[in-house]
């Protein structure tokens, strides 16, 4: 049985809290009509209530979220052509668990600085910011290397539909390579 097509791809928007994900992928998987999944809505339900409690997460909370989003990959690029993930994957070993057996599954990493993240962050209506949140996004933020070619970046240093523009391109000249 194939597992999965070899021209079906999912790619896993990552990066701290304020890169734009969820507007990035939002916007990404309409222009392109792709299947799109937001991670957090994968999370168990101890991790929400952990997290509605302030508390963070550690890396065993993060353990079978990880697992139940390697699955959903799985799933999504046996039956998309293209799919899209939302998901911080801040360290190399959360990616290590999402790429696992998903031969198809590549990472865009929305890489910006920590004061343009900051500045859009203070920006969003309704929204109350705290500092600390981002230094600790940053703080445990482990980049990709060149040990990790599967990882695309995308500079978000740019107007949202720049940023859009720059990931669609992104995933074309990927799927073209591919």
């Amino acid at each position: 049985m194939t597992t999965h097509s070899p021209s079906h791809h999912v790619f896993i928007l990552m990066g701290v809290s304020g890169s734009g994900k969820s507007a990035v992928a939002n916007q990404v998987s309409h222009q392109l009509n792709t299947a799109f999944l937001d991670g957090d809505f994968l999370h168990p339900r101890a991790n929400i209530l952990k997290m509605a409690d302030g508390h963070p997460l550690d890396d065993d909370d993060r353990q079978p979220w990880l697992q139940s989003l390697n699955d959903a990959a799985f799933a999504m690029q046996r039956t998309q052509a293209i799919s899209i993930i939302v998901c911080s994957a801040l360290k190399k070993r959360y990616r290590d668990s999402l790429r696992q057996g998903n031969d198809n599954l590549s990472f865009i990493y929305l890489k910006g600085d920590f004061d343009t993240i900051e500045a859009r962050l203070k920006a969003r209506k309704g929204h109350f910011f705290k500092p600390q949140m981002l230094v600790t996004q940053f703080a445990t933020l482990e980049e990709p290397g060149s040990d990790e070619a599967d990882v695309l970046v995308v500079d978000i240093d740019h107007p949202l539909d720049e940023v859009v523009a720059a990931t669609v391109a992104t995933i074309k000249e990927a799927i073209n390579q591919g």
